[in-house]
């Protein structure tokens, strides 16, 4: 099986931060020198590349709530990241097409499931059809016809199009939204506390969980939205999973998100396959080692790793091939 190679997932080089990271659009240059020696000296070994791991979220939590580096609030420098990070996409699609041009590259997009509050009205609504426009789509839309929207900017991004020879799709939950004028940064939406799954959480899961409901109906529209966003295109799930010390909600949360991906690929989705996040229990950003969403708890002193009751459900899913709710009994 050919590994699936990530090129960014967050962190960048000391000397690329000294030099204005993704804030200068000199990062699109040196990204594709980085994707042409990559694809040089790994390509033996891989024809199957993600360029950039969710893009909206490095420029939200580094540039708008300041929770990574580097920790400023500035939306338009944010808004400016997120279009080097598309250009730098692009350039990178077509060096690593330069050396492989069979290879198979995209870029993995996270996507949150936006839900009114008060569904019966019609402000709630249209501020999340807002959210949803501004966080989902429009970095999407302008890899579909190049040209930048609302809140990126405007004017053309040629090169971005056509660059997607997959659709990679991360989603973890659902957000209710409230109606809030305070708070025009977040387009005038505050999110609503988690509503739970019927189990309690360790307290350092709490924040986490905290960001949004556990939705495997969302996940299924968010699946058939990228197969009309983009008809033909494959779909690959590139992250979909729960941080779950004790194993209490993940057997429920995987059979219930692969049950809905399997209704989606019966309704003609173009899936192509499945990764979940993630097979060992890792470190997680700004969160460190407190997240375990491995099917495999890892000891950090002895580095013993022992499976979770999920991980032998998983295995019998995938030699299977097919899911049933009742797997999750």
């Amino acid at each position: 099986m050919t590994p699936l190679v990530t090129l960014h997932h967050f962190t960048n080089p000391l000397w690329l931060c000294a030099a204005g990271a993704w804030e200068t659009s000199a990062v699109v240059a040196r990204f594709e020198r980085l994707a042409l020696r990559i694809a040089q000296e790994l390509g033996d070994l891989c024809d199957f590349w993600v360029t950039i791991n969710e893009p909206m979220v490095y420029a939200y939590t580094g540039y708008v709530n300041a929770k990574w580096p580097p920790g400023v609030n500035d939306f338009g420098l944010a808004m400016r990241v997120l279009t080097n990070m598309l250009r730098a996409h692009a350039a990178a699609y077509h060096a690593i097409h330069r050396v492989q041009p069979t290879a198979r590259v995209g870029l993995a997009h996270n996507i949150l499931a936006f839900k009114p509050a008060r569904a019966n009205s019609a402000l709630n609504r249209a501020i999340v059809r807002l959210q949803d426009y501004a966080y989902n789509r429009a970095f999407l839309l302008a890899l579909r016809d190049g040209h930048l929207r609302f809140p990126l900017g405007a004017g053309r991004v040629a090169e971005a199009i056509g660059t997607q020879d997959f659709i990679g799709l991360n989603f973890y939950f659902a957000r209710r939204v409230a109606v809030d004028f305070s708070q025009p940064r977040a387009l005038f939406g505050r999110v609503l506390p988690a509503q739970p799954w019927g189990v309690s959480y360790d307290d350092e899961l709490l924040e986490w969980f905290g960001k949004g409901d556990l939705d495997p109906a969302s996940f299924y529209q968010a699946v058939k939205w990228l197969a009309a966003y983009a008809p033909g295109v494959p779909i690959y799930v590139t992250e979909n999973g729960v941080c779950d010390r004790y194993d209490e909600v993940r057997p429920r949360y995987l059979v219930s998100h692969l049950v809905a991906l399997q209704r989606a690929i019966q309704e003609g989705a173009p899936v192509k396959g499945y990764f979940y996040w993630t097979l060992v229990d890792n470190f997680e950003w700004a969160e460190g080692y407190t997240l375990p969403f491995g099917l495999i708890a890892n000891d950090r002193a002895t580095q013993t790793r022992t499976l979770k009751p999920s991980a032998a459900l998983y295995a019998q899913i995938a030699g299977a091939n097919a899911v049933a709710e009742s797997m999750s009994q």
